[in-house]
């Protein structure tokens, strides 16, 4: 276990067998998650270290609510609220407001680390969010892989709407994106027009959203919200990203908080840097769930606590 820190952040580097994971204090980020071998290093998601080097949302933690919200508008239990438009791609509220905020390290082991974020509402009421948050975050490698868990507490003394979703990019060692092939579990997405839901649910069944079966990546630009996972007998989702040769796949593991994946081929991302990786990005919502009913947005009430975790695990032959 080690960590170098500035004055704004703490890079934490978490190590069990021949996994190494960097976390960091900044928006309580994952930055690296790698297998050391006897000859080379195979970085399972797409690496940065420190702030001033990431590239687009990488490893970033979305909360309250991840993607867009259209117009930064929104109504809960009746009352309208206002979101400041911070979305580079249009009139809209996006991802919520912890990605450049610094957490407090609450826990630092070997394998393992935690930080949390108070939300208070007169800090963030102002940016359209009045309501208060304890804010958890914990990665800790395992045999199986890296785990990513999250607990949010409402502190406040009025029901809060809550969401969080994740940021991982994903490479599969060999080869480039558009040699890779990704399998998703899910029946549905969520229409999008310029990036903001229509409110329509379709089926993926003959489209290029199909991913219930090995689909290779090839030159298509993802940015979509992929819906209705299928689930095994222990209520788990799968999905898994592979290389073209098969030596190499990640594969994600999401618990039952997490209804909803988005993929994104970076495409938006600056030169040279753009589908440099592959995102699956775990949601507890879908982009603009505050203003639709039934889509992700979990109603805290005084005192409490929503929790859930997702799995990562790189396999190679």
């Amino acid at each position: 276990m080690s960590s170098s820190s500035s004055p704004k952040e703490v890079e934490i580097t978490l190590t069990l067998g021949d996994q190494r994971a960097v976390v960091s204090s900044l928006g309580a980020s994952l930055r690296r998650y790698f297998l050391v071998g006897p000859k080379n290093e195979w970085d399972i998601v797409w690496p940065y270290t420190g702030s001033q080097n990431k590239k687009g949302g990488q490893g970033d933690v979305l909360v309250p609510f991840p993607g867009r919200i259209k117009q930064g508008q929104y109504k809960f239990q009746g009352k309208p609220y206002t979101l400041e438009k911070n979305d580079k791609e249009g009139p809209n509220a996006i991802h919520g407001f912890l990605r450049s905020q610094t957490f407090d390290v609450v826990s630092q082991k070997d394998s393992s680390a935690s930080f949390r974020f108070e939300m208070r509402a007169n800090d963030f009421g102002p940016r359209g969010y009045p309501f208060s948050l304890s804010v958890t975050i914990s990665y800790e490698l395992e045999a199986s892989g890296l785990k990513t868990s999250y607990s949010i507490q409402n502190t406040g003394d009025s029901d809060a709407p809550v969401a969080i979703g994740f940021h991982p990019y994903f490479c599969a060692a060999s080869g480039d994106l558009a040699s890779w092939s990704a399998k998703i579990p899910a029946r549905k997405f969520i229409e999008f027009e310029t990036l903001v839901p229509t409110g329509r649910v379709l089926s993926v069944e003959d489209t290029a959203l199909d991913f219930r079966t090995n689909r290779t990546l090839g030159d298509h630009a993802y940015n979509a919200c992929l819906a209705q996972l299928d689930r095994d007998e222990r209520g788990f989702a799968h999905a898994t990203l592979s290389s073209a040769d098969g030596k190499s796949s990640v594969r994600l593991t999401l618990d039952q908080t997490f209804d909803y994946i988005v993929i994104y081929t970076g495409d938006a991302i600056a030169a040279p840097h753009a589908r440099q990786a592959f995102a699956i990005e775990p949601m507890t919502c879908a982009p603009d769930a505050f203003n639709h009913e039934g889509w992700g947005t979990k109603t805290l009430k005084p005192g409490e606590t929503f929790t859930g975790s997702y799995w990562v695990k790189g396999e190679r032959a």
